[in-house]
């Protein structure tokens, strides 16, 4: 294997730049051939600054559009993770700079989120704790009425890759659910998850679960016209990306009662504004896109994004290659 510093061409240490901090172990494993840098913040300013003496990025945040403009030297750029819509592919593409992620990483971690929110969101969990806690007994367990249970309940996934397969497989297998899938290409779906279009899987499910990637294809993917197309005992999961809804819509059909909940990790802006209208709604559990973070997921994303890092400073093509 090429030594990493020589593989640089000048015979100096190279340098890895982190925009946010990774497990130690994989950090320690890149540190054993690289200078490895962590971002003091994310504004476009800094990362601008320090990725001039970069050899290879590890992307933890978006990044400014113009950043390979200030990249003379970088030879590739890791996305602990799967998506990668906060990178410039093309642009990387454009410059023959590879872009390499970590799929199947949080599969685990997201598909159990999901999981968990769409039993909270049945059971009105979340807001007994709070009713118990401020108002007592009697108002908290006046919420069980109409609470329901996922057995026997259709959830429709729009997006089935990893995640929305392993969502799948534990709805289906675990709950005894009825489970509907939409993507872009719908054969060779497991037998007992139905294929789907997406107006009917709306239309139809109980639970909808958006595990998609955002790409022009999917963002405002669930409009106005779409959200009116579901149950109004509908529950929307969205581990995807925010602008794959159109959110002031999904806050009026949540505000109206035309659908019954939300579990929301993603958001259009990020961090989520304090004078959100969606803070002030009950009938919405809010996460801060914290879905995959698990320590078992951080520290499969921060090991496999180690190895690519790696194979890209020994002069080596990323395992995982993103193509557009």
């Amino acid at each position: 294997m090429t030594d990493a510093a020589t593989a640089t061409g000048t015979g100096r240490r190279p340098c890895v730049l982190l925009t946010g901090p990774l497990h130690e172990p994989a950090r320690r494993r890149m540190a054993e051939v690289a200078e490895v840098r962590l971002a003091p913040d994310t504004r476009p300013d800094t990362l601008r600054r320090l990725v001039r003496d970069a050899d290879v990025l590890v992307v933890r945040s978006n990044l400014p559009p113009d950043l390979l403009d200030h990249a003379p030297r970088l030879r590739g750029i890791v996305r602990p993770g799967v998506g990668v819509d906060m990178i410039p592919v093309e642009a990387a593409t454009a410059r023959g700079i590879p872009v390499a992620n970590v799929p199947g990483s949080n599969r685990q971690a997201v598909a159990e989120h999901v999981m968990t929110a769409l039993g909270l969101l049945l059971r009105r969990q979340h807001r007994m704790d709070a009713l118990l806690r401020s108002e007592g007994w009697a108002a908290s367990r006046a919420l069980a009425e109409g609470a329901g249970e996922l057995a026997g309940q259709t959830l429709g996934i729009v997006g089935v890759g990893s995640i929305g397969l392993r969502v799948a497989e534990m709805a289906h297998h675990g709950y005894g659910m009825q489970v509907l899938g939409h993507q872009r290409r719908l054969q060779g779906l497991p037998p007992w998850l139905a294929a789907c279009a997406l107006d009917e899987l709306l239309a139809r499910s109980r639970c909808v679960v958006l595990t998609c990637p955002l790409t022009e294809a999917t963002r405002g993917l669930l409009d106005a016209r779409r959200i009116g197309l579901m149950r109004p005992d509908a529950l929307l999961v969205n581990v995807s990306r925010g602008a794959t809804v159109d959110e002031l819509a999904l806050v009026a059909a949540l505000q109206a009662g035309r659908i019954a909940g939300a579990a929301l990790d993603v958001f259009t802006e990020q961090p989520l504004r304090t004078d959100h209208p969606l803070l002030a709604l009950r009938n919405v559990l809010l996460t801060p896109h914290a879905a995959g973070l698990t320590d078992e997921s951080l520290a499969a994303m921060s090991e496999g994004a180690a190895d690519e890092v790696l194979r890209l400073l020994h002069g080596q093509a990323p395992l995982n290659q993103v193509h557009r």
